[in-house]
């Protein structure tokens, strides 16, 4: 951003571009909201000296001189601050304009149309009136300008101050319907989406898109803006983001971070002193850098890491940062498809013009297509002459479970072909991964268990972090907190997870207990895995513990904490009991992890270690104890519970929205939402559906025969689930299930009258040898 300051001559100047992630350089500053008259200062009538020629020079004048009575030596102003004839500044602008006003140590709004003295026929100040029927609230910007600051003063026409946010705020509230928590500061994410997007409904702007763009900040995203693409498809593409960001938010970086305790430095810093590192960073012919490890060593830390150390240099020069990170429990993030349709994104997100090499229809419904379809949009966009440096990353490559060999052929195919493109990738210690990536990062192959001395220096640091939290948190004494980092560090074997885990187990023990207790935690993530397995056969509520780990470990999704509720048939009253089923999950023996409302698993190896997929008998037998009848029979029992929920639960008309064919956009989600419960189960049943039939001894014919549990759904309900596909915006989803529901009742339809030949024939040889 640019800002302006006192040339010392009673006039102002424009500073340099200062970048917004290197805070200690950005001086504090005021802001200014005003509404747009004729006669602006704009950039370049300051760029030419013109500016004190126009009207809008008092603007200027006022927001410089109210900064200097405050102690602020700069401002800024959106008319002159801005170069708008630079596509590339001007996005960068509206995508950053609530962190400015936010960051702003005062906002000053300007009301070209309030006047403070007039007076009403008794002679009584009528500027309230005024300041509630003025243009300012009417504008679709200023919405913004009136939520991210926290200071923010209001002024007349004459300069005479009138108040303040909090002074007037029920005068703001009344005239926006904007909620008082709001305006207050409450995080913005307390608010739906719905009621956030009411905010703009009755605000105009000049462009009709404009009235999308001004929501950016509402809803923390970061947008292309495309002006000429209208507020519909402003709209839909805002919806998207907002959609992907807060329902699907498992490859959003701060999200991960938070998830792993949040990204501690001197737990990564080393990575930037490692050769490997310095070679890939430096030299231009090596173009991938993988790091590999062993689970729980601090792999996604180092990615983390790496971005915010060159996200700040790379965009600053012009260049790019994509990022993508897979998760194997969560379908929507654990393919190759939706690795590209991540990196595509952020590359368009941060550099428009590779938008051009978008077809119309980017994201086409069949995956064997749409990785068609994407891997050449991907290529073109990297071998575009006008892309500058660019940076990939990938971490988890290990967990994206579907199409990751043609991943990894792309990946050593743009590595050879673009030479302004560098890769970076993790993964664990796979042979198959190592044989397509072997040759491309002989040179820059940065091996976790290679570099031990410095995992364990890092390990340490993470174990004296945790530490001094657990000591805050419990009172430990000195000769505690002192014993526990001694011990943890003694056998942590450089792994950051074995240690989170060992202190999220202290967080629920008595600290006059805490060093006793912690001798029973085995060194080792398998061995630990098994303890906690051990614990949790010892509850009353182990059957109950046992069955959501079950339900958890084989959905496609991460689940909502009332989906998981449903799904393990719990009665209505225990699954309306936040604090009741927060407490189950707690149960689950550090397993699973709550963020928000959404349940999740601690690590992709906690979820192998239950599937039976670590070698050793540990393993083998958490497995047993989790599926006892096998895997089919649990997809079993999620599909007989969804196909329960959906039937209690769907109905015509399900929001209330009257009309048919009601646009998708203009959807508001009530609330209580009547699907919560279902959402998961309206998408994915039939797939459960299809895994059982593989389970052991699992028989389909209960639910595929005629008048059975799934024909009297269908007959009941089928318009309604599609109905709710809909609102979920899960058509695509519903048809592929319909087709599926197709093959699995031909299948057992075929099966059904082979057994019933083989019957035939069986009692005709009865018969024949009782005749013999």
């Amino acid at each position: 951003m640019r800002l302006l300051e006192h040339d010392g001559t009673g006039g102002f100047r424009l500073t340099k571009l200062l970048p917004n992630d290197a805070i200690p350089e950005i001086p504090p500053y005021a802001i200014l909201s005003h509404t747009w008259g004729d006669a602006e200062v704009l950039f370049k009538d300051l760029e030419d000296s013109t500016a004190k020629s126009k009207a809008g020079y008092a603007k200027i004048q006022f927001c410089g001189d109210r900064a200097r009575e405050d102690g602020l030596q700069f401002f800024w102003i959106d008319t002159c601050c801005i170069d708008k004839s630079d596509h590339v500044e001007l996005e960068h602008a509206l995508n950053s304009m609530f962190q400015w006003y936010r960051d702003a140590a005062k906002c000053y709004v300007y009301l070209a149309d309030v006047l403070a003295h007039k007076q009403d026929a008794d002679g009584n100040l009528k500027w309230r009136i005024g300041f509630q029927n003025c243009r300012w609230f009417t504008r679709g910007w200023t919405l913004q300008e009136l939520i991210a600051p926290a200071s923010v003063e209001f002024f007349s026409r004459e300069d005479e101050r009138l108040g303040d946010k909090k002074s007037l705020e029920k005068e703001i509230h009344d005239t926006t319907g904007i909620p008082l928590r709001a305006l207050q500061g409450n995080p913005l994410s307390d608010f739906g989406v719905d009621q956030r997007m009411a905010w703009i409904e009755k605000r105009e702007t000049r462009y009709e898109e404009d009235k999308v763009y001004a929501l950016f900040g509402i809803f923390d995203v970061h947008i292309p803006v495309i002006y000429g693409e209208g507020k519909q498809k402003a709209s839909r593409r805002l919806r998207g983001k907002i959609h992907e960001d807060y329902l699907y938010p498992c490859h959003d970086k701060e999200r991960i971070e938070l998830a792993k305790g949040g990204l501690l430095a001197n737990a990564y810093r080393w990575v930037f002193d490692n050769p490997d590192f310095i070679r890939w960073y430096h030299l231009p012919k090596s173009r991938l850098l993988w790091i590999k490890g062993d689970p729980g060593k601090g792999k996604t830390m180092l990615p983390c890491g790496i971005i915010n150390k060159l996200e700040g240099p790379i965009t600053a020069d012009g260049g790019n940062l994509a990022y993508f990170f897979c998760q194997a429990t969560d379908s929507h993030i654990n393919n190759a498809t939706a690795v590209l349709r991540g990196l595509i994104h952020l590359l368009a997100r941060r550099q428009p013009r590779l938008l051009s090499h978008l077809p119309e229809n980017t994201y086409p419904s069949d995956e064997a297509m749409a990785w068609i379809v994407l891997s050449k949009v991907l290529q073109e966009m990297l071998e575009d002459p006008n892309l500058k440096a660019t940076y990939l990353v990938i971490d988890a490559l290990d967990e994206c479970v579907t199409d990751l060999p043609q991943l990894l052929k792309l990946v050593a195919q743009t590595s050879l072909i673009s030479p302004h493109v560098k890769w970076v990738v993790s993964s664990r210690n796979l042979p198959h991964i190592e044989e397509q990536l072997v040759a491309l990062a002989q040179h820059s192959r940065l091996s976790l268990e290679l570099n031990a001395e410095s995992v364990t220096s890092a390990v340490n640091a993470y174990v004296r972090h945790r530490v001094l939290y657990l000591s805050h948190m419990k009172q430990y004494d000195s000769k505690t907190e002192t014993a526990i980092q001694d011990h943890l560090s003694s056998i942590a074997n450089g792994t950051f997870l074995w240690v989170a885990l060992v202190c999220r187990n202290l967080e629920m023990i008595e600290s006059w207990n805490a060093q006793a207790a912690l001798k029973s935690f085995p060194p080792g993530l398998d061995s630990l895995y098994g303890q906690m397995l051990r614990h949790i056969d010892k509850l009353k509520d182990a059957n109950l513990c046992k069955h959501i780990l079950a339900i958890a470990t084989i959905t496609y999704r991460p689940l909502a904490l009332k989906e998981l509720a449903s799904l393990a048939n719990l009665l209505k009253s225990i699954s309306d009991n936040p604090a009741f089923l927060k407490g189950i999950i707690q149960l689950c023996g550090s397993f699973l992890a709550l963020q928000g409302t959404t349940v999740y698993f601690v690590h992709q190896s906690a979820k192998d270690f239950l599937l039976g997929m670590v070698p050793g008998e540990a393993s083998e037998r958490a497995f047993n104890q989790i599926f006892p009848s096998g895997v089919g029979y649990v997809h079993r029992d999620i599909c007989s519970a969804s196909l329960g929920l959906m039937s209690a639960v769907l109905v015509r008309d399900i929001y209330g929205l009257s009309t048919p064919g009601f646009p998708i956009e203009q959807v508001r989600t009530p609330d209580p939402d009547p699907l919560a419960t279902t959402r998961y189960s309206c998408v994915y049943w039939v797939n459960h559906l299809s895994e059982s039939a593989s389970g052991t001894s699992t028989n389909l014919d209960d639910f595929l025969r005629d008048n059975g549990i799934i024909h009297t759904f269908l007959k009941t309900n089928f318009l309604y689930w599609l109905e709710a596909l809909s609102l979920l915006e899960a058509i695509s989803e519903g048809i592929t299930a319909i087709r599926q529901l197709g093959s699995l009742l031909r299948r057992t339809n075929q099966e059904r009258r082979i057994n019933n030949r083989l019957a035939k024939n069986n009692s005709k040889s009865n018969r024949d040898i009782g005749a013999y």
